[in-house]
């Protein structure tokens, strides 16, 4: 068996090709379209609330397939599906930068469709790399090597954020050179990469006797039909209460069925108030995502300049990751959580109190955003590492794929809403409002959270003894007495 170091490594490097991939096309795609259609940010939202739709009703399908297909043939196939969508998504860039003086409506809306359909697949099958490697792989890995999960974790989001980083000045410096050449730059690399994430995850299974354990070794279809019946069912054919041939017909052909049951299972989880505040933070503009990029552009910033915008964000980030693990160990999972999202809370409501203050439609505006934006992804991503613990630890291994990826789109679902703020509101001079919005979930999200450490621990915050009533004060004085005797 090899060592955990080189197997470590390997899972590394795996995991950093891929999400190279995908930021650099993240990046790319906003960049590539706001130079296609100038002026508006009506096709940049069209074409990613459309990918996040695909997501929102599709990812606990995709849920299934982890919980049942083997590991690394799941793995092994998301790349693929990442990848092959991503090279014909630049073929149709590069068509429509083609067609931009011919002016084609038809064609044009083709092309576009087109290459929205193709993002729709290549997120569904991020969401399923996703789901395996951070909510499934790293779990069996960390359990196998004896490694801290918390550091695990927050080694995968330190690569996730590094590519996030690197990607978009990257793609910024060679389409400065030429638009062109980015096009096949991206397209380039997702073809080459793809051979290496196979080869090195297909390594780690083999050295990882563990990942070859469990609900993996049963097709999709099988899967499907284990995840339809119910638990009680199950437990009572077990135990032979009810004999097989009286229980229920299954209703793994209802559609309803399928599409409700993730949703309950998630609500029944005992981390799921804590995964719903994270999931509310998606319902944002207040990011380095798509909607922020394409506004700065409208404000006059460059493509370099809103590249730096990023990399001072995701330098806060990576900051995050170290904090996050030494947090948690000294104050533990709840209450680290519990100091992230307040931080980012703050940052926010400071960060938009300027920004409405400023003059509309000016650099100062967005300046005043990029300050609030950046100093709150401290918060923002140390409150996911303590959250995703909570649910790793929470949530039952055979069920891992489909609470996560119900998580997912859930998340897209609130990441939908705000792609649809900038449809409503799609000129730059209404900006101010997806960021109102955006501020309110925020404030939701703490609030939620609150509740749910309140719910969890009986009060929010440590008081000092002295200040403390004693239990025995809240009794009736019988009881008060009698517990006393006792």
């Amino acid at each position: 068996m090899a060592s955990g170091a080189r197997v470590l490594s390997r899972f590394y490097v795996s995991h950093a090709l891929s999400t190279w991939n995908s930021r650099t096309f993240e990046f790319a795609a906003v960049l590539f379209l706001a130079k296609i259609f100038p002026g508006t940010l009506l096709y940049a939202s069209f074409y990613a609330l459309l990918r996040a739709g695909a997501a929102v009703l599709l990812s606990s399908w995709t849920g299934r397939w982890v919980d049942g297909l083997n590991r690394l043939r799941c793995v092994q196939a998301s790349v693929i599906w990442q990848r092959i969508p991503v090279a014909f998504s630049c073929l149709a860039f590069v068509a429509l930068f083609m067609l931009r003086d011919s002016k084609v409506p038809g064609l044009e809306w083709g092309l576009f469709g087109l290459a929205v359909l193709l993002a729709c697949v290549e997120k569904l099958a991020s969401i399923t790399n996703t789901v395996s490697i951070e909510r499934d792989w790293v779990i069996v890995i960390s359990n196998e090597l004896g490694a801290e999960r918390e550091d695990l974790n927050a080694v995968i989001r330190r690569i996730d954020l590094v590519a996030k980083l690197l990607a978009p000045v990257f793609v910024s410096i060679v389409d400065e050179y030429s638009t062109s050449v980015a096009l096949w730059v991206v397209f380039g690399q997702n073809i080459l990469s793809a051979a290496i994430e196979h080869l090195t995850i297909a390594q780690v299974y083999q050295a990882v006797l563990g990942l070859s354990n469990g609900l993996s070794v049963v097709g999709p279809a099988e899967a499907i039909a284990l995840t339809a019946i119910q638990p009680a069912e199950m437990h009572a054919e077990a135990e032979g209460i009810l004999p097989s041939r009286v229980i229920r017909p299954r209703i793994t052909t209802s559609a309803l069925r399928d599409l409700v049951q993730p949703w309950v299972e998630y609500y029944r989880n005992t981390a799921m108030l804590g995964s719903l505040s994270l999931s509310i933070l998606y319902l944002t503009v207040l990011s380095t995502g798509v909607q922020m990029q394409a506004y700065l552009f409208t404000l006059g910033f460059n493509s370099i300049e809103v590249s730096l915008m990023r990399f001072a964000a995701v330098i806060v980030e990576l900051l995050a990751t170290w904090a996050a693990p030494i947090l948690m160990r000294k104050i533990g999972p709840v209450r680290a959580a519990l100091w992230f999202i307040n931080e980012q809370l703050v940052c926010i409501g400071m960060s938009v109190a300027l920004y409405l203050a400023a003059s509309a439609d000016t650099r100062d505006a967005g300046f005043s955003l990029i300050g609030g934006v950046t100093f709150s992804r401290l918060g923002l991503w140390g409150f996911d590492l303590c959250v995703q613990y909570l649910i790793q630890e929470e949530t039952p291994a055979h069920t891992r794929g489909q609470f996560s990826s119900t998580e997912m789109a859930l998340q897209n679902l609130f990441e939908l809403l705000s792609f649809g703020t900038t449809v409503v509101f799609a000129r730059p001079e209404q900006f101010k409002f997806p960021v109102i919005i955006s501020s309110a979930a925020v404030a939701v999200s703490a609030f939620l959270f609150a509740f749910f450490v309140r719910k969890r621990r009986g009060h929010l915050f440590h008081v000092s003894p002295c200040f403390v009533v004693d239990e025995y004060e809240k009794l009736p004085q019988d009881e008060a007495t009698a517990r006393a005797e006792e």
